[in-house]
């Protein structure tokens, strides 16, 4: 087993393990409502608390919305024939239902404290204290839902959280109330009560957080792109394949957790089976630093020459054919066109590594790379030597010629066959 396999072997192993948790997390979750949906109408029936009945239902559609949560995850890592892409979105299909559940229980909440009761509630200090443990509970589990979905990457598992931080401040609403009638306490700011103060900040905040988990989940049903900040972190990643000299599209959606790539690309070369090694390259750097990549689609196709690239190392004078390719002081870059062999654009630039001690060769062979140059005429002959290497990685073609100045190694240039290959 090589070492592309064995990562990844570790990768899919990686992502085994955080289905798994994600699926841990959204049992707990639904055990959880179950517990304070008891609890919560336990104390409703003893209370006759509008408050507490509100939280409590607030808590059954919470366990509604954890049962549609579990059994999504489920389906969602299953493939079929009739889903080739897999039922990664339904993470998205929850994550919207989840919102809908985020605004229903907001209503309710509201419309339940605002909602005079027939009689006056009997509350206790026990009444206080289990409701009081049971936003303890639903902060830390909200907490470690977003933890654990920022570091999975799970859509559900954030929006769990996020929805519990909801339940939370509905919660602080009720303890409120309640604890307003236990120490028979009747706040009144010219008619508008303290539970009415309240629970408009919780609406807002529920209206806020329902509608950006909507947003989300909307974007990616919707095909939405992936940030500019992601694609621009995978353009760096194709560009730095010394063979690609022009991406001509990228694009890239969400499903669920999972990423989806597509990109168009030009190569410098026109051998299939050269390309198609490049390809796989390209597409195992993308998926070696790119988290949850489900799918690298690359289309590429040879460059069309209009113009070549020519290299050509310079003495002092900048005339002269430096004898040395490493040390020479200058290099002319010329634009000959293919029409009529004749220059298009010449400029000399300086060699920024003639003081470099060592890889002196190999790192300007780099830097010309990275100028996107086509071919490098020569007096030394650098066959079989590191700057070779780094050419023929690139796509470079190099050619030794024994002229003396520039004029003649164009002109010897535009006379052989590699010129007439390019045609």
């Amino acid at each position: 087993m090589n070492n592309q396999e064995i990562h990844t072997d570790r990768k899919n192993n990686t992502l085994i393990k955080e289905a798994k948790q994600i699926e841990r997390i959204a049992l707990y979750a639904l055990l959880l409502n179950f517990v304070l949906t008891g609890i919560k109408g336990v104390l409703a029936y003893f209370s006759g608390s509008l408050a507490i009945a509100a939280s409590a239902i607030d808590s059954a559609s919470d366990s509604v919305a954890s049962l549609t949560i579990l059994g999504g995850l489920k389906l969602s890592t299953r493939k079929s024939p009739r889903f080739p892409y897999g039922l990664y979105k339904i993470e998205n299909v929850i994550s919207v239902i989840l919102a809908m559940f985020i605004f229903f229980a907001g209503y309710e909440i509201v419309r339940n404290i605002l909602s005079p009761g027939a009689e006056p509630p009997t509350i206790t200090l026990g009444h206080v204290g289990w409701l009081s443990a049971g936003i303890l509970i639903t902060f830390l589990f909200g907490q470690y839902a977003i933890a654990a979905g920022k570091r999975t990457k799970s859509p559900t598992l954030i929006a769990e959280g996020r929805h519990r931080q909801v339940d939370v401040l509905a919660s602080l609403v009720v303890v409120a109330a309640v604890g307003l009638h236990y120490f028979g306490l009747d706040i009144d700011f010219w008619g508008i009560t303290i539970d009415r103060i309240a629970a408009g900040l919780v609406l807002i905040f529920i209206g806020y957080a329902g509608w950006e988990i909507l947003s989300d989940g909307m974007r990616v049903l919707l095909d939405a792109s992936l940030d500019p900040e992601t694609l621009d972190q995978i353009r760096k990643i194709i560009e730095s394949q010394p063979m690609v000299t022009e991406i001509r599209r990228l694009t890239g959606r969400n499903a669920g957790r999972y990423r989806f790539l597509e990109t168009e690309v030009v190569l410098r070369t026109g051998n299939l089976k050269k390309a198609h090694a490049i390809s796989q390259h390209i597409e195992a750097d993308i998926r070696k630093q790119m988290p949850l990549v489900e799918r690298v689609v690359i289309h590429y196709e040879p460059q069309m020459h209009e113009y070549l690239r020519i290299a050509v190392p310079l003495a002092y004078d900048m005339e002269q054919i430096s004898a040395h390719f490493g040390e020479a002081p200058y290099f002319a870059v010329v634009l000959l066109r293919f029409v009529d062999g004749k220059i298009e654009r010449q400029e000399v630039v300086t060699n920024p590594y003639t003081k470099v001690s060592k890889a002196k060769g190999i790192r300007v062979a780099e830097w010309l790379v990275k100028h996107k140059i086509d071919v490098v005429v020569v007096k030394e002959d650098l066959h079989k030597k590191g700057p070779a290497y780094v050419f023929a990685d690139a796509g470079v073609e190099l050619q030794v010629c024994a002229a003396g100045q520039l004029s003649e190694a164009i002109d010897f240039f535009r006379g052989t066959k590699l010129f007439k290959n390019f045609l």
